[in-house]
Order: C-alpha cells, then sequence, then structure tokens
C-alpha cells in the first residue's frame, strides 16, 4: 500500500469490503477489478494503489479469515475444573461465538470457508486446533477416554460446515440454536433409550 492518511485507508478498507461481496457472489474467476473499483467508486489504477493483483485482494481476505478463526479456536479450550453441570453450557457457549463469527460477516465466511483453493486447508487447520482442544479436555476428564478425537474433530468441522451453509448464512437458525442442537447431539446423541455397553 503506498497511499497513507485516512482517506487512503477508508479507500482500502472500501475496496477489501466490495471485493469480499464480489467474490462470495461471483466466484474468484468471475469477479473482475473493473467490477470492484466500480462498485467502490474508486478508479482501476487506484487499485493498483494497493493491491498488486486480484489474487493479493482475495488471500488477503482469505488470511483475514484464518487468522480471525484460529485466535477464536485458540481461546475456546474448556479450562481445567469447571463442574460437570456446566460443561454443557460452557460447550454451547463456545460454539455460540464460532457461529457467531462464521454469520457475522457472511461475504468472509464464504471466501475463507467454501470458495477459497485454501478452504480445505483452513478446514482441515480448524479439525487440528479442535482435536487439541478435545484431547487436553479429554485428559481432563470431561469427555469418553475411549473416544479417538480426531474422528470427533472430523465430525465436529464437518456439522459446523453444513449447518453454516445451509442454516446460518440462510438466516434459517441463530447462532444459538445451532450451538444448542450440535451441543445436544454431541453430548447426548439422538437416541431416547439408555445406552447400552457391547459385552
Amino acid at each position: 500500500m503506498r497511499k497513507k492518511g485516512a482517506n487512503g485507508q477508508e479507500s482500502r478498507a472500501r475496496l477489501l469490503i466490495v471485493a469480499a461481496n464480489e467474490f462470495a457472489k461471483s466466484g474468484y474467476h468471475q469477479t473482475k477489478i473493473s467490477t470492484i473499483v466500480s462498485r467502490a467508486g474508486l478508479t482501476q489504477p487506484s487499485f493498483y494503489l494497493y493491491f498488486e493483483s486480484k489474487e493479493a485482494v482475495f488471500k488477503e481476505l482469505v488470511e483475514k479469515f484464518r487468522s480471525e478463526l484460529k485466535i477464536l479456536l485458540e481461546g475456546s479450550r474448556l479450562e481445567s475444573g469447571i463442574d460437570e453441570e456446566h460443561v454443557t453450557g460452557r460447550l454451547q457457549s463456545v460454539l455460540t461465538g464460532l457461529f457467531a463469527f462464521l454469520g457475522k460477516d457472511s461475504d468472509l465466511t464464504q471466501i475463507g470457508f467454501f470458495i477459497g483453493d485454501d478452504a480445505v486447508i483452513v478446514k482441515s487447520e480448524m479439525v487440528a486446533m479442535i482435536e487439541q482442544n478435545l484431547k487436553a479436555e479429554q485428559r481432563d476428564g470431561y469427555f469418553d477416554g475411549d473416544l479417538d478425537m480426531h474422528i470427533v474433530a472430523e465430525c465436529l468441522v464437518g456439522v459446523i460446515e453444513r449447518l453454516t451453509s445451509q442454516q446460518l448464512l440462510t438466516g434459517k437458525r441463530t447462532p444459538e440454536d445451532l450451538a444448542r442442537h450440535v451441543v445436544s447431539l454431541f453430548m447426548h446423541g439422538i437416541s431416547i433409550y439408555p445406552a447400552k455397553r457391547a459385552t
């Protein structure tokens, strides 16, 4: 970025917002720089004051999503010593925060979680971070010690991905509602019958 000052920062921010919306709506390949600058009320030469290319804007948006998600997941691990009756509520709070993040900027979520080439990597990183948290929580006695937390993390990310695209971003469900359902499913299952151990 070569331009300094409040006007330059405002123009750059406007380009990022418009670009995110265009990428989310039209995809990477169909989005044109001319459309971005026109919608942002700027000229095409001004675009190059802030970004080298369309790819540079897209990568910056993906990295923004990725880094914010990483910070959120790093702070989501259950602390040691939570009373058993508060674990479900704490998990629900963590998942509500995650769904709220994914719903806050739907354009950025579309880019970072669904349409970007790095979306698969972002979700793999998410699985690894959730698995790490779950293993620590398993050691703290919150979860069944026999569970393979890699499988649990994969399942959880799959559920989050699907619910985000089909329920959250479409406005059908709130982050709180989705979190409540996911925690209920993972903590209590779907059966009304008491669990029987295989002999």
